[in-house]
């Protein structure tokens, strides 16, 4: 048995080939968008892949096993658990085998038992896997969204993404009968999630790749719990805010995402097709730091710097309906292109070099200053303070005058923020309210302040802070 893992630190995805060695034929597990790492793996390792298969329908990047099967002829092995709402609708242009709890099929000499795991959606399956060539009891279990290393699955997305009104509750009870079937597994069985720490998917999710089903019985948050309401009323406390885009991957995975045959290959554009850009009213991402940033920048311009937070956040700011461009060294723009398809995000019109901002006729700045600079202001109510910080960050402490608006949800709700003052704008250490500062500006409110070092040098500081 060939098993091999694959990561996408960006949304914090993993994907899995688990392959027969004797046949050469291999499957591929939760695959993103971008097969190439698949493929060519499979080629330098002289397997074949046959057959791709997901524990879910993914709510957080697009999935791949349209592109495989289309690519490559491998077989869709889908789930068709759950209710109507929940149904795959692209399958009939593919070979393709629906499963249900109980399902067994084989990859050369490797079985697969389908498990339906329910809770995180109506439709999630798991995996469990047995290598017949020399054992006749499985070896472990592709948990996708269900049993994550020291977290589990979040049943409230439905809800809070897709919009399924009365669904997150009544997921957390499937969710509970789904981990009393799961704790009798054997104790050694291996557990390979679709997600590690930073994924929207859970609130806890740990940092290491696997681990066995005994140590999460023992050190899993969510399997100390003896009752079940209780346990309900844990799940669904402190989940963190859905992004927006959750809601379009669920519409997309669902519907079939379109194929791509290879990564998208921008233009580059020049200054004065930036200048028609930006009259049409068309989103600009320029790319660049929050330092060069601030000092210097375009008019109109939304700054979401290439850091490990840019995927998350371009799917919260950017529409879907509408083309978009970036400002972007060229030589970074093949990796964009991979986070931005691997979310859905088709329509980039195109990019150009940042040096459009240094040759600008007309351009903006906006300051940054220490909590200690400005607390007398901000404590007199001579200044306007936004706190962009997910919700239970603002519980845990905020500052007495602060407006809380989740940067997410800003573009939607920058008319409740009075403009007769200066607006300082702030997050926990500085980074979110550089992008929320970009995006008040964009949205004509000129006389911005950055909060530098955030909620964090202020409570530092020990300056007054309300705690809910």
């Amino acid at each position: 048995m060939l098993l091999k893992y694959f990561y996408d630190d960006k949304i914090a995805h993993a994907s899995y080939m688990v392959g027969c060695q004797a046949t050469g034929e291999a499957l591929i597990v939760d695959p993103g968008r971008d097969i190439a790492p698949y493929v060519a793996f499979a080629e330098e390792n002289g397997m074949q892949i046959i057959a791709v298969t997901e524990t879910h329908i993914h709510a957080d990047f697009v999935s791949g096993a349209r592109e495989l099967a289309e690519q490559v002829g491998a077989k869709l092995i889908l789930s068709d658990e759950g209710d109507k709402d929940w149904k795959y609708q692209y399958l009939a242009e593919y070979d393709h085998e629906l499963v249900y709890d109980g399902t067994v099929f084989k990859i050369g000499n490797i079985k697969i038992e389908v498990m339906h795991t329910p809770g995180h959606t109506p439709e999630h399956i798991s995996f469990l896997v047995t290598d017949t060539a020399g054992a006749d009891q499985p070896i472990g279990i592709f948990t996708g969204d269900f049993v994550f290393v020291g977290d589990i699955g979040r049943p409230d997305l439905l809800e809070e993404a897709a919009k399924i009104k009365d669904t997150a509750e009544p997921g957390a009870r499937q969710m509970w009968q789904s981990l009393q079937r799961f704790s009798q597994l054997p104790d050694y069985l291996q557990v390979w999630p679709a997600h590690g720490a930073g994924s929207a998917c859970g609130k806890a999710l740990g940092a290491i790749p696997s681990s066995t089903v005994g140590y999460e019985k023992l050190f899993n948050w969510a399997f100390q719990h003896e009752d079940e309401d209780e346990f309900v009323k844990a799940l669904l406390a402190g989940q963190p805010e859905a992004p927006k885009y959750f809601a379009m991957m669920k519409k997309l995975n669902k519907e079939g995402p379109a194929v791509l045959n290879g990564l998208p290959q921008p233009e580059q554009l020049d200054a004065k097709q930036l200048k028609s850009v930006l009259a049409e009213g068309l989103k600009v991402i320029d790319t660049r730091s929050q330092e060069l940033f601030a000092a210097q920048h375009i008019p109109g311009t939304l700054n979401i710097p290439l850091d490990q937070s840019f995927t998350n956040w371009v799917g919260w700011l950017l529409d879907y309906e509408q083309p978009f461009y970036l400002i972007i060294d060229s030589a970074s723009i093949n990796e964009v292109v991979h986070d931005l398809i691997y979310i859905g995000l088709d329509n980039l019109g195109g990019y150009f070099d940042p040096e459009v901002v240094e040759s600008a006729s007309e351009t903006q700045c906006y300051a940054s200053v220490k909590p200690s600079d400005i607390a007398e202001q901000v404590l007199d109510g001579e200044v306007v303070v936004l706190d962009v910080r997910a919700k239970s960050e603002w519980e845990e402490g905020h500052i007495p005058t602060a407006h809380h608006i989740m940067l997410g949800y800003l573009p939607d709700r920058v008319q409740e923020l009075p403009t007769d003052k200066p607006i300082v704008v702030h997050c926990l250490s500085g980074s979110r309210s550089a992008i929320g500062a970009s995006l008040l500006q964009a949205k004509g409110i000129e006389n911005v302040i950055n909060l530098d070092g955030g909620y964090t040098e202020w409570a530092a500081a020990n300056l007054p802070i309300v705690r809910t």
